[in-house]
């Protein structure tokens, strides 16, 4: 049971009142494989569908939203690799449902709270942090005392996948090593920027979404590159800043942890870009691409000359503060 929804932006900037945006080309055109993400991570390699990597990123998210170590996003996604192959089913064992297979007749919330993700992964964490000494457990053994499953030892296949995936998610491994290919949507599709309303905080329909399920995945996350009366400046022409379609996350100041940070973000989105609809992700002087472009995960981004301009504006101008995200029309 996939979320489902989509997103574009063109050129980006942020921060300064100049133009110091760079246009970034739409990748239409045919995949060259099918969609789907990838991390690899230390010489492992895993690959998920859309839907399991929209799961397995909101599952890394909450932990990171949690402050938990990588440790406990390795067991939770270990646990759902098992239970229910990170999908959301609406069927199981008894009365189990949901990504971790959780009963509402053993205390794990009414069916409706159990096939929510969000409600889900959180329940999963609060009793995983009730088992003491949780990190120092091989995957399975914790796992085991989470589910009490009559197959203890299930989990310890998943620990592999589980790691590489909870490493790169959680930002630990970072400079594209998960992504996703993804169709996007064709431009004959695309709507008239002129015909899309803003909301009071300025933002498009797409991009209003998006700043939505950051809000719900990480919580209170600092933003900008939009406004209640619409940005019409500090950008380069073209923006999709100015359309309301582009929302910037800001991670500052630029050190090890934000850039963690970042990357959680960063990944996150664009293991969410098929079902928000997102177009461009930039950060750390990477860009991604929603289309043809995705078949090739995150590329180096070009911002231009940055000779003879300040530590600060070289940070904005090659986003290593911020994560930019654009949507479609």
């Amino acid at each position: 049971m996939t979320w489902k929804g989509r997103a574009i932006g063109g050129v980006v900037a942020v921060g300064l009142v100049a133009a110091i945006a760079v246009a970034v080309d739409r990748g239409v055109g045919p995949l060259t494989g099918p969609e789907g993400c990838t991390a690899a991570v230390g010489g492992h390699k895993v690959d998920l569908s859309l839907e399991q990597a929209e799961n397995a990123a909101l599952i890394a998210a909450i932990g990171v939203r949690r402050g938990l170590p990588a440790r406990a996003v390795s067991i939770a996604l270990a646990t759902a690799y098992q239970e229910s192959k990170i999908e959301n089913v609406e069927y199981g064992d008894r009365d189990s449902l949901g990504l971790f297979q959780q009963r509402p007749s053993q205390g794990w919330g009414t069916s409706d709270e159990v096939l929510d993700p969000y409600f889900a992964t959180n329940a999963f964490y609060d009793a995983l942090q009730e088992v003491d000494g949780y990190e120092d457990m091989r995957i399975t053994e914790a796992a085991q005392r989470v589910q009490r499953s009559g197959f203890p030892e299930a989990y310890e296949p998943h620990a592999e996948d589980a790691r590489a995936l909870a490493s790169a998610l959680t930002g630990n491994s970072p400079d594209g090593q998960f992504h996703c290919t993804v169709s996007g949507t064709p431009p004959e599709q695309m709507a008239d920027p002129s015909d899309a309303d803003l909301n009071n905080s300025g933002l498009a329909p797409r991009a209003a979404t998006v700043r939505d399920n950051l809000d719900a995945a990480f919580g209170d996350l600092p933003l900008g590159g939009f406004s209640p009366a619409g940005v019409s400046s500090g950008h380069m022409e073209g923006s999709a800043h100015y359309e309301g379609r582009a929302i910037d996350v800001f991670v500052r100041p630029v050190n090890a942890e934000n850039r963690k940070q970042g990357w959680a973000i960063a990944y996150y989105l664009v293991a969410q870009a098929d079902r928000l609809e997102i177009e461009h992700l930039i950060f750390d002087d990477k860009i991604w691409t929603s289309g043809r472009k995705s078949n090739g995960g995150w590329r180096d981004y070009d911002p231009g000359s940055v000779s003879g301009k300040s530590a600060d504006t070289v940070a904005i101008l090659e986003h290593r503060d911020h994560v930019h995200v654009d949507t479609f029309r």
